[in-house]
């Protein structure tokens, strides 16, 4: 290797890395593939045998899902994922844009907001892996063109470009992933988060459209939503006969109906419900006949359940009831319903003016991508009428 360069800091540590190891010493070197002279990214004293790692970090307007990844292997030795502090300055990235205009200095908050975050999570993941933090090497982001303005990052950083207005590097990547440019069926994918992303195309053409969905899918505007984590109810079942639910959450493999889920839901509780779990509840109320079509829950009498209970002017369904000991109330309201409905009708209305605009009715296959993407079932987002009816094996995961 030729022509390599290294910035003051290394420069700075290679006289005492180099008396250390008696002369002998191991050096990290980054060469990409546009030509650019080859950098020192660290240097050891003797041999190093602790390996080197990157971070490939999704940042979600609600979620920031991390991914540590040994660069010698390829393994991924820890994930993690967070709530996007900036949350509090807007749920939705045209709230925060409105902050950051109404209010001097406001970008400069939630750019400090959302690096403290990541810092937190790099630490966390170091910690988790039991690496020292300087073994990141290298980092990759992919995030939407909102996010993308409000991210300043560590050295060395690579953002991938966006694709145009708020269609960002997280599409950008899901494509090179799935390459849908190189696929004879038709294929949707559809990147769900609160900037919900898509993508239609084939060998033929690709086209992109982004879709405001709101944070509801994410557990955020729902009245007992959380973000994902050990105590959230993540999967739901009811009953279409007895109109008794059932449900699992997250850290425990099982269902609130089997033996020892109480022990072994003892140390998280059960604390709340995340985007998949709302999303599967409001499909399961549909499917169990508790629900109209225009998303109203009925009463006791018309439901002939007891867990259809009285909440103002409409009614709420009760999934989980603790508040004899203390704990939550865990129901799903007329409101969480309305919330879902909004961000589902958003999501199907990008897929459907791609459709139209590939003058198609149907697709052949569907990709559900990114963190959240990875954990909806396939049946429940089709039920409530977020992605167009396929075959259930035409439907996947990338994320």
């Amino acid at each position: 290797i030729t022509g390599v360069t290294a910035d003051l800091p290394i420069l700075r540590k290679l006289q005492p890395v180099l008396r250390k190891g008696n002369w002998a010493i191991t050096v990290a070197v980054y060469q990409d593939h546009t030509g650019a002279a080859p950098r020192i990214l660290d240097v050891w004293s003797g041999l190093h045998e602790a390996g080197i790692y990157g971070l490939a970090i999704d940042l979600g307007s609600t979620t920031i899902a991390a991914h540590l990844t040994n660069l010698t292997t390829g393994e991924v030795v820890e994930s993690a994922g967070v709530m996007n502090p900036q949350i509090r300055f807007g749920e939705d990235l045209m709230s925060r844009v409105s902050y950051s205009m109404m209010n001097k200095g406001g970008d400069l908050e939630m750019t400090r907001a959302v690096r403290e975050a990541l810092n937190t999570l790099m630490v966390e993941l170091a910690q988790a892996a039991n690496i020292d933090p300087s073994l990141m090497v290298e980092v990759t982001f992919v995030c939407n063109p909102v996010m993308h303005h409000l991210l300043i990052g560590v050295d060395p950083v690579y953002i991938l470009p966006c694709i145009a207005g708020h269609v960002g590097a997280d599409a950008a990547a899901v494509a090179l992933s799935e390459e849908p440019n190189k696929s004879e069926d038709l294929v949707l994918i559809v990147d769900v988060g609160t900037n919900a992303e898509l993508l239609l195309g084939n060998k033929t053409r690709v086209l992109a459209c982004s879709s405001p969905t709101g944070p509801a899918f994410e557990g955020a505007q729902i009245s007992a939503g959380q973000r994902a984590a050990p105590g959230a109810i993540e999967r739901i079942e009811i009953d279409p006969v007895t109109k008794e639910p059932r449900f699992r959450v997250i850290g425990c493999d099982l269902w609130s109906d089997e033996d020892g889920f109480a022990e072994a839901t003892k140390a998280s509780g059960i604390t709340g419900i995340c985007g998949s779990g709302i999303i599967e509840a409001v499909a399961e109320l549909r499917i169990a006949g508790l629900m109209d079509d225009s998303g109203l829950i009925g009463s006791a009498e018309a439901t002939g359940t007891a867990r259809s209970i009285p909440q103002g002017r409409t009614h709420s369904y009760v999934i989980y009831d603790a508040t004899d000991t203390g704990g939550p109330l865990i129901t799903v309201t007329q409101g969480d319903i309305r919330a879902i409905q909004l961000a589902k009708s958003a999501l199907y209305a990008g897929a459907r003016l791609l459709m139209d605009e590939m003058n198609v009715e149907s697709v052949d296959r569907v990709v559900l991508a990114g963190a959240f993407g990875a954990h909806i079932s396939a049946k429940h987002a089709m039920v409530l009428g977020m992605i167009p009816d396929v075959p259930l094996d035409r439907v996947q995961s990338a994320g």
